[in-house]
């Protein structure tokens, strides 16, 4: 009897995860299909909105310096690419996902269909087009005779994919939080205001006076953008790298969001 207890409930569990994947499969086909164009190829264009951002500010960044020395480095274009690139993952990603349930608020209708699935399935979406945007970004760095390429891979990739978790964690809060307070998206765009001028997108955070450094270093988007950038320059300081700081608030971030989710899951849905 426990054996056959055991497996009623593994093909329990099964059936749940085949249940789960059909729904968020749903969904992200629905997000792939409205978000432009209302056309599968829409989605195509994602990517290249933060990859156009990013080319506008590296040739306003490079023109504006009329061949001066970059903040940091000897390439204008390769030090910016470092702060925008970590910068703009973090932004999209959190921005899409916190907008994405008002965006697909029809879809909670169906009592199949939970805001958790809404709010994954725009991750991922997100998560595949913060990939092809640094693979664009590093074909235009090699057309234009730049090595985009950092000496350390491995620490570049780590630095990269947290701040990926970073964005997910903040985007689940705010799309759990917006619903019972709408105006929280209009915040949070200001917060993503404050931050692009204060995480060291286009200067070095561990050059300026321990005063204003150190507050820096509790801001876990400089981390990552900081840590993303030690990677491409071997002298380049690591004052301010803390990764364990940076996953540990991410992951808070993340449980506060599942806790709200939880507690209010049926008045969310309603509401």
């Amino acid at each position: 009897m426990p054996r056959v207890e055991t497996l009623s409930n593994r093909n329990l569990f099964i059936q749940a995860l085949i249940d789960k994947k059909n729904v968020m499969g749903a969904v992200i086909l629905r997000d792939v299909r409205t978000r432009f164009f209302n056309h599968g190829l829409g989605f195509l264009i994602v990517p290249l909105w933060p990859l156009v951002h990013m080319i506008i500010v590296i040739t306003i960044h490079t023109v504006a310096l009329h061949g001066a020395a970059p903040a940091y480095g000897e390439s204008a274009p390769i030090f910016v690419m470092t702060g925008v690139l970590p910068f703009l993952a973090f932004t999209y990603i959190s921005r899409f996902m916190s907008i994405s349930v008002v965006m697909n608020k029809s879809m909670v209708t169906f009592p199949v269909v939970k805001v958790i699935d809404i709010l994954f399935g725009r991750a991922i979406l997100e998560i595949i087009a913060a990939f092809c945007t640094m693979f664009f970004v590093v074909t235009v760095m090699r057309a234009i005779g730049e090595n985009p390429f950092p000496y350390d891979l491995e620490n570049a990739t780590c630095a990269y994919l947290s701040m990926i978790y970073l964005a997910f964690c903040v985007g689940f809060l705010i799309g759990i939080v917006q619903l019972a307070l709408p105006m929280m998206i209009t915040i949070y765009q200001l917060i993503i205001i404050i931050l692009y001028v204060s995480s060291g997108v286009y200067f070095v955070p561990s050059n300026l006076p321990d005063y204003i450094s150190y507050p820096l270093s509790f801001n876990p988007v400089c981390i990552g953008i900081e840590w993303f950038r030690l990677s491409y320059f071997e002298s380049y300081s690591d004052k301010l790298v803390h990764p364990a700081y940076m996953i540990s608030v991410a992951t808070v971030i993340l449980l506060i969001g599942l806790m709200i989710e939880r507690t209010f899951r049926r008045s969310l849905s309603e509401g």
